[in-house]
């Protein structure tokens, strides 16, 4: 496996290692148009998945993975604007205002906190340690594939809202602004803990946000698909359905990776008592 030292160096790799992605995801998109748009789709997600997971194999890093969770729904979309050729209504254009301030916000915030190839999640670190000889299919499924069909799921009620929803009601702007409070609300939450981090001060973060809950900015993600799937659902009803992208986000927070993160916070001195008084999610006081 190649190791890659430098951070500017880590950071180019991992750019263009995602514009041959897109490529990837574009091509297969072309080559199976004629399937039904969903099918085309998930194809052109999960081969681009493939090409990422192969090049974090080549790195050694999993972590190469970590910006596809934002940077998958803009490209699609991007993608879906394009083959329309414009002609937006009020209704897309707050569906796009809202994924791409999440979607922006969220790479920016990963750029950020980016400490180049040598750095690899902590989750993934202990995944790897707890499955041995199982983890490259774990690095596969568990990892790559299974967050990409999550976020797959969550960004489909938007491509379907764009390529034939109505116009937009009430409804639609309640999800617009849900969308845009709950990307807000991991902003504030990501940056409070930047802050924090940067102080060194070790033990658990106790103020802003944080002070009432765990996971303020999960919550945040959580709430964004949601917002997503009011919108897309108010212009198109008949398919309420497609809300099940946001469901399945829900599930995988709150049955994945919260237990995970909380498990690891666990083994620090105090953690019990910081657990009485904080909530998991919601940010408000507990007494």
């Amino acid at each position: 496996m190649l190791k890659i030292k430098h951070r500017g160096a880590s950071f180019l790799i991992v750019t263009l290692v995602y514009a041959l992605a897109v490529a990837v995801g574009v091509g297969t998109f072309l080559l199976f148009s004629s399937l039904s748009l969903w099918l085309s789709l998930l194809l052109a997600d999960v081969l681009a998945t493939v090409a990422v997971f192969l090049f974090s194999l080549l790195f050694g890093n999993a972590s190469v993975y970590d910006p596809y969770w934002s940077v998958q729904p803009l490209v699609i979309l991007a993608a879906v604007v394009i083959g329309r050729g414009g002609n937006l209504g009020i209704a897309d254009i707050l569906l796009l205002l809202a994924v791409f301030y999440w979607g922006i916000r969220l790479t920016v915030n990963w750029a950020y906190t980016f400490h180049g190839l040598t750095h690899q999640d902590w989750r993934y670190t202990m995944l790897a340690e707890k499955t041995g000889k199982a983890y490259p299919l774990i690095n596969f499924l568990g990892i790559h594939m299974f967050p990409t069909l999550v976020v797959y799921s969550c960004i489909l009620p938007a491509v379907y809202a764009l390529c034939e929803g109505g116009n937009a009601n009430l409804i639609t702007v309640l999800g617009f602004v849900l969308s845009l409070l709950a990307a807000t609300l991991q902003l504030v939450a990501d940056t409070q803990m930047q802050s924090f981090r940067k102080g060194a001060q070790g033990g658990f973060i106790g103020n802003g946000l944080w002070k009432y809950a765990r996971h303020p900015n999960y919550l945040g993600e959580i709430l964004m698909w949601w917002g997503v799937a009011l919108m897309a659902t108010s212009v198109m009803p008949e398919r309420w359905y497609l809300a099940f992208g946001a469901l399945l986000n829900t599930l995988m927070f709150l049955v994945v990776s919260i237990p995970m993160a909380d498990h690891r916070q666990a083994k620090k001195d105090g953690y019990a008592a910081y657990r009485e008084r904080t909530r998991s999610l919601l940010p408000i006081p507990k007494h």
